[in-house]
Formats: C-alpha cells, sequence, structure tokens
C-alpha cells in the first residue's frame, strides 16, 4: 500500500438521489512506528449543498435545514479533496460501508478500496448482540473515545469519529487485508437475525432449514446459511455477488 493511513468517511444526505450528499465528515487512522494503528490529527466535516430541498424523512435524522447548506459547495466540488488528499490513502471506510459508495463512486474515489467496519465487526466480534455503529460504541467503550467529539449521532463527523475508532481496534486485531478481503463479501452474520429462528447460531439450524435459507432474498443471509452449510460439506463455499456489489457504486 502507497499510504499507512485510513480515511473513514460518513455522509448525510437530504434523500436518495446520486447527489443528494449534504454533509461529508472524515477522520483519519495511521498506522505508528509502533505498527500499532492509532487515530489520526485529520479529521473534519463540511457542509454541501445537495442541489434540492432536503427531505422531512432525512431531516428528522440529522437535522441539517436548507438554510444551513444554501450557500455551501456542492458534492462534485468537495468531493475529491476529501477522499483523494495529497498525502494519499491506503483505503477508506465506513460503517455499512455500501451506502457511502452510492455516493462516493469510483469516478470520485479513484477507485480506491472500502473497509466497512459493520462486516469486520460481524467477524472480529461474532458474540455481541448487535453491530450499529452507536451499539458498538457503548457495547465495547472503545479506548480513548471522547464522548463529546462523538456527538451528536447521525451527524458525519462524530459519526465518522466513532467508527473511526472500531476501525482501529479491528486492524490492531486483523490485517488491513484480512478486512479488505471481509469487506468485499456480504456480511457474515454470526446468528439468524429475524423469523421463529432468530438469535440462533447457524450451527444450531437443521439442514433443511439451512436450505431455505441458502435461498433467502438477503444477501447476508443467503451468505451466512451458504457458508454453514460449506462448512458441513454440504455445498461449496459461496461466491460473492461480484455484479450486485459493483451496482452499489
Amino acid at each position: 500500500m502507497r499510504s499507512s493511513r485510513i480515511r473513514v468517511i460518513d455522509l448525510e444526505t437530504a434523500g436518495n438521489g446520486p447527489n443528494d450528499v449534504c454533509e461529508i465528515g472524515w477522520q483519519d487512522v495511521v498506522l505508528g512506528l509502533d505498527e500499532r494503528w492509532r487515530l489520526g490529527d485529520e479529521r473534519g466535516a463540511l457542509l454541501i449543498n445537495p442541489g434540492r430541498p432536503i427531505s422531512p424523512e432525512t431531516m428528522a435524522i440529522h437535522h441539517i435545514m436548507d438554510v444551513q447548506v444554501a450557500s455551501a459547495p456542492y458534492w462534485k466540488d468537495v468531493a475529491l479533496s476529501v477522499l483523494r488528499p495529497d498525502e494519499g490513502v491506503a483505503a477508506l471506510a465506513a460503517h455499512r460501508a455500501a451506502f457511502e459508495q452510492r455516493y462516493c463512486t469510483p469516478r470520485l474515489s479513484g477507485g480506491t478500496p472500502w473497509i466497512c467496519t459493520w462486516k469486520c465487526a460481524l467477524r472480529v466480534w461474532p458474540h455481541l448482540p448487535r453491530f450499529s455503529n452507536q451499539m458498538l460504541r457503548y457495547q465495547r467503550m472503545p479506548e480513548g473515545l471522547e464522548h463529546e467529539i462523538g456527538l451528536p449521532a447521525h451527524r458525519a463527523m462524530p459519526d465518522a469519529y466513532v467508527t473511526a475508532h472500531h476501525l482501529r481496534d479491528l486492524l490492531n486485531e486483523a490485517s488491513l487485508e484480512q478486512l479488505l478481503a471481509w469487506s468485499s463479501e456480504p456480511g457474515l452474520l454470526p446468528r439468524v437475525p429475524s423469523g421463529p429462528d432468530r438469535g440462533k447460531g447457524w450451527d444450531r439450524l437443521s439442514l433443511d432449514t439451512l436450505h431455505e435459507f441458502s435461498r433467502d432474498r438477503d444477501v447476508d443471509i443467503r451468505f451466512s446459511a451458504q457458508t454453514e452449510l460449506a462448512r458441513r460439506g454440504e455445498g461449496q463455499q459461496p461466491v460473492p455477488p461480484e455484479s450486485a456489489q459493483r451496482t452499489l457504486l
């Protein structure tokens, strides 16, 4: 990798359109001389004019109002400076990164690889009951996380700051290459997320139930069931749906 820096990104949006970003926040995680990852000094946030009114549904989440972004720059004028800093980055990261990747396309990011801290947390901390950014924050209580800097939730810089603590700890338990590999696959859920088998580990399910889940419409459920079937010798290790992943970019 050409850089020992990873930039955590968080976006707030005005809706679901391809240019609906109304705020971007970032926090860098860097590799120290002791070969341990830590939070870097570089973090920040920028308001962005989405070019249209912010929907009430999204305003109710992040509380960014139209008047606040009226004189802000547009996404196309901001994205490159944040996603492709002069010092370079080894990867970009986000919690449930597929959302950020919808807006931070390869054209804007320069094809930089992505780490999804949600997918990696499923692998490294499968014993935890919940895996949202904020639940990980309070379940794990990451060392050095300053409570006030991580507030308010659902604003871009505080959320990126919280995610960066998860990323730092993930990187200090697994290699960068491993996190990138996990992030390229669907999420490997440690337990069944819903239905009559909710909360059960996949190893507790019958073959018939696993085969049923292996045809589920949810890609993470399907992948998790197929992985357990392969572990039991009942099928091949599932191949990540590459074409489906590309549609998110």
